[in-house]
């Protein structure tokens, strides 16, 4: 069994619920205390053990590349200045050992299509997607957790959490059956009306995948917003062998939305070591005034 060593990251996104911020800068860029989701994002999948990242990025995406390559003039700077602390922050952003491949996503054609954008990269082998506005806290990361799965079943494994029944048009909506020791996805639905969901169960920016994806999203009409939708693939997977379920044990920011943004600033400068007592003293200022 293939061990999964590529991540895929589809970043070719406009961002639009951040405008005006990302109008010239990638809704990925935008930091979480002092890096970026896109980092957090290549971090998890490091951790999980990949050792190629796949970007399928789109126009104005630049500064994604920019961040993740060398910056000599940078570097030449901070060392003349001494400040070795901060040297060794731009220099660790990515260990040696990772390679990083870009692709352009000529049209903003849905997520499957960004997927199988990636598939000359990818070849015959299991991989992993990561939507980097869902920032996962976890002790063992998200990815890692789902990774372990696959390790253990070989099949395609989907990160889910429940939610607010009221907003399962914004996700893909699975429903399952528990087996012994795993959960196995029987139906998945792109964006339903509340009334249509099978559950509140939703799949949330994870995704290991096995290489069949890639010939069930090639002929795939277009779904839902006439985009070719990553989660009509996977109901075509179903067919063909098992997915399963992941509920993560950690904790999942929504940053594709302002208020999930605020709530992982919120969580990450408390416990970050330069801001954490600082930022907590001043939270409890606000909290003052807020009581009055």
């Amino acid at each position: 069994m293939k061990q999964i060593k590529k991540a895929v990251f589809p970043v070719a996104g406009m961002g639009t619920r951040f405008l005006p911020a990302t109008k010239a800068n990638p809704k990925e860029m935008l930091p979480i205390v002092d890096k970026p989701l896109i980092q957090y994002a290549v971090e998890e999948a490091v951790a999980a053990g990949c050792t190629e990242m796949v970007f399928v990025t789109g126009r104005s995406k630049r500064s994604i590349e920019d961040h993740f390559d060398k910056a000599y003039e940078l570097e030449t700077e901070l060392a003349l200045r001494n400040k070795n602390k901060l040297l060794k922050h731009v220099q660790d952003i990515l260990p040696p050992e990772i390679t990083c491949i870009y692709i352009r996503q000529a049209e903003a054609l849905g997520l499957g299509h960004a997927v199988l954008c990636a598939q000359a990269a990818v070849g015959n082998e299991p991989f992993a997607v990561i939507l980097a506005d869902d920032l996962i806290d976890a002790p063992q990361g998200g990815l890692k957790q789902m990774v372990d799965i696959y390790n253990q079943t070989g099949n395609s494994v989907l990160g889910v959490e429940m939610i607010d029944p009221a907003h399962t048009a914004s996700y893909g909506i699975v429903e399952t059956e528990q087996l012994r020791n795993y959960t196995r996805i029987t139906n998945i639905i792109e964006k339903p009306k509340p009334e249509n969901a099978p559950s509140n169960l939703a799949v949330v920016g994870r995704y290991i995948l096995t290489p069949r994806i890639f010939e069930l999203l090639t002929d795939l009409p277009r779904g839902a917003g006439n985009e070719i939708q990553l989660t009509d693939g996977i109901a075509r997977l179903l067919d063909h062998e098992f997915v399963l379920a992941h509920t993560f044990d950690g904790k999942r920011y929504d940053c594709g939305s302002k208020i999930g943004y605020l709530e992982a600033t919120l969580a990450y400068g408390l416990k970050h070591p330069e801001t954490g007592e600082q930022f907590s003293a001043l939270l409890k200022q606000y909290a003052e005034t807020l009581s009055k």
